[in-house]
């Protein structure tokens, strides 16, 4: 083991040596086995030129106890060396959707992480991902890097792909605590796979917890394994097999080669669960945000202005309260809507628009199911830890640090106060510490770069002194204090803490006014949100009620149509689990300026670029002035909208009354 890893420290430090001079070619660089174990033939061949390319497949000495083969046309990528499969550990069918925020999250640990194991030479293997990568090519990086870092093969697997862990009632306690305990460890490498792996020593294979890929096998009577994405690859007498089936869910196969034997999934699982009292701990270190006890909920601090003027300042319209809040606070989802939109897109509106209407949500590409997050709600989850992460390669853990667990991403009042003082509620286990986004109005929009940078600072600081929990709030927002846009300052700090190595220290939670609908939900978490509290809509929900009995029916109603509506946009992206949204970025800006993204949201291309920072900061600022303003309009009611149908003095439509009529 010490030389795998000896050999594997020095093919990291080499490629990343090179890498880093930047040479016109040092990016073709790739060595394709450096192992003690395994060696990896490939190349742009068909399936029967290998064996006549690769001499040593023709000699007779050349004998093996097992073999991984992937056979494949490259669909979406120029067939290329460093990306063509079989990697050094693992051959993968399939789509990883998360990739983007595995990647985020990898660079985030970085600087935090340390391993008893490889020690100082630990520095030497990062970055661990190179821009332009493969989905594949980055799970066998992390694959590699968890397995040099002292775990087995298998319990790395189902730290990457855990099976539907959260909703699977029959599962054993021990193999849920095992799954629990792991789940704040990292995020899931969740969408469709089917992943054979091998280190030499053992071999086998797991499928994500949707199952969206097959794999089949059987077992001869003189203990030939053959497993295959169908069935039929080889030539095999009727008579000779003694087992057929097929990888089912979540579940894992392996052949240690050392026992000479199939270790199946229920062995396999129980005997890692029972490893370390997983249980035990979690009953000690895992607090949960709904189990905390009940106390007066504090109202958050109480704003001088009035719920009118706040919701002007955050761009609320009549249509936003009948269409949206009134539907999801009444019937608990989102209300129906037709296809299609003919109204202008965010940059070419003469309304002033919400920065998360500039954000496009990705989805799936052809080969990628959707999942159904209604039928398939088994899968689904939106379980979400918030606060600092353990450290993932302290494999001989004894006193594991505390976190903080949510049901679901959307706070409501007494959520939110609990976060607010949950070193109260967990004895200082926790801290928070709250970020105040607003800044005096009379700075203009020129303002908004110096309250980001001194927010960014601010974050830095709190983190470094110990703060479990970020509160990213617009609360404070009045007459002379303007809001920067919820999104951008969220961002801002998350990838300000990515790059200093402090995000997985710490948790951050948004407060704002400005979230109201699913998508505004899912472009927080996407850029980084643990939780939401949507304090505004909410008051505004209990505004539409007419006594507190209703008000609180229509808060609840809310959250668990958001919680559906998160689990719909998920679920378009074949992504399954909420932790593994958080920080994805699997958003395109539809006219924002690239340098804008490249500061604020790194890793979002545009295709149509815009508008820039300071263009953003004014939109707020005009609805800010709006709001407070002298408007007879706007005095006793909220604008019109005219978004989802049209209005004399609401937003552009391409279809009017005056188009109809001269039909």
């Amino acid at each position: 083991d010490a030389l795998e890893r000896k050999l594997y420290v020095i093919r990291r430090a080499s490629a990343n040596a090179i890498k880093s001079l930047k040479l016109a070619h040092s990016k073709e660089f790739y060595v394709t086995s450096f192992s003690a174990r395994t060696i990896v033939y490939k190349g742009l061949l068909l399936a029967d030129q290998v064996g006549e390319y690769f001499l040593d497949l023709q000699d007779a000495r050349c004998t093996s106890a097992l073999a991984l083969v992937h056979q494949r046309f490259s669909t979406n990528t120029f067939p290329s060396w460093h990306l063509a499969h079989p990697f050094r550990m693992i051959a993968h069918n399939g789509e990883i959707n998360t990739l983007q925020g595995n990647v985020n999250w990898f660079k985030a640990r970085e600087k935090a992480i340390s391993s008893p194991i490889l020690g100082n030479d630990l520095d030497k293997i990062w970055p661990l991902h190179y821009p332009g990568q493969s989905d594949s090519a980055s799970f066998d990086n992390a694959l590699e890097l968890l397995v040099m870092g002292g775990y087995s093969m298998a319990q790395a697997m189902m730290l990457m792909i855990p099976e539907a862990w959260e909703k699977h009632s029959t599962m054993d306690e021990k193999r849920r605590a095992f799954y629990e305990y792991h789940a704040a460890m990292m995020e899931p490498w969740d969408g469709p796979a089917a992943v054979a792996f091998t280190d030499g020593r053992q071999i086998g294979a797991t499928l994500d917890r949707n199952g969206l890929r097959p794999a089949r096998y059987l077992v001869t009577d003189d203990d030939l394994v053959v497993m295959a994405s169908e069935s039929g690859v080889l030539p095999i007498p009727e008579k000779k097999i003694v087992k057929k089936w097929r990888l089912q869910p979540g579940k894992m196969f392996l052949i240690d080669m050392e026992q000479g034997r199939i270790i199946d999934d229920k062995e396999l699982k129980e005997s890692l669960a029972a490893a370390k009292p997983y249980q035990e701990w979690l009953s000690r270190i895992n607090i949960k945000l709904d189990n905390c006890a009940e106390v007066e909920p504090e109202a958050g601090p109480r704003s001088a202005a009035s719920l009118l003027d706040r919701q002007q300042a955050f761009g609320y319209t009549q249509e936003d309260i009948k269409f949206i809040l009134e539907p999801m606070g009444k019937a608990g989802e989102e209300g129906t809507g037709s296809m299609g939109n003919d109204s202008p897109l965010a940059v070419l509106s003469s309304k002033n628009k919400p920065l998360f209407n500039y954000f496009r949500q990705l989805f799936a590409q052809v080969t990628n199911p959707p999942i159904d997050p209604i039928r398939e709600q088994m899968v689904m989850s939106l379980v979400s830890f918030i606060g600092p992460r353990p450290n993932l390669l302290e494999i001989n853990e004894i006193n594991p640090p505390f976190r903080l667990e949510v049901s679901q991403p959307v706070l409501d009042f007494e959520g939110m106060a609990k976060i607010r003082n949950i070193a109260r509620y967990t004895q200082n286990k926790f801290r928070s510490a709250e970020l105040d986004i607003c800044y005096p109005a009379e700075w203009g929009n020129e303002g908004v770069e110096a309250r980001l940078a001194s927010l960014c600072a601010d974050a830095e600081n709190a983190v470094l002194a110990g703060t479990h929990t970020l509160i990213v709030s617009d609360r404070k927002l009045a007459a002379d204090r303007v809001a920067i846009p919820a999104l951008l300052a969220l961002s801002a700090i998350h990838q300000h803490l990515v790059e200093k190595g402090l995000r997985t220290r710490t948790g951050l939670v948004v407060e704002t006014g400005s979230a109201r609908e699913v998508h505004h939900f899912a472009v927080l978490a996407g850029y980084g949100a643990e939780a939401v509290h949507p304090y505004l809509a909410l008051e505004t929900l209990a505004h539409l009620a007419d006594d507190a009995e209703t008000a609180a029916k229509y808060v609840k109603h809310f959250v668990k149509a958001i919680g559906k509506g998160l689990m719909k946009v998920m679920s378009k992206m074949g992504i399954s689990t909420y932790m593994s949204y958080t920080g994805a970025q699997i958003f395109e800006a539809v006219g924002l300026k690239q340098a804008l993204l490249d500061k604020y949201f790194t890793g979002t291309t545009s295709q149509v670029e815009g508008i820039g920072v300071f263009e953003v900061m004014e939109e707020s600022i005009r609805l800010h002035k709006a709001a407070f303003g002298t408007d007879p309009v706007l005095h006793d009611m909220l604008d019109a909208g005219g978004e989802y149908a049209f209005r004399i003095r609401g937003e552009e439509h391409m279809w009017t009354p005056d188009a109809i009529a001269k039909l």
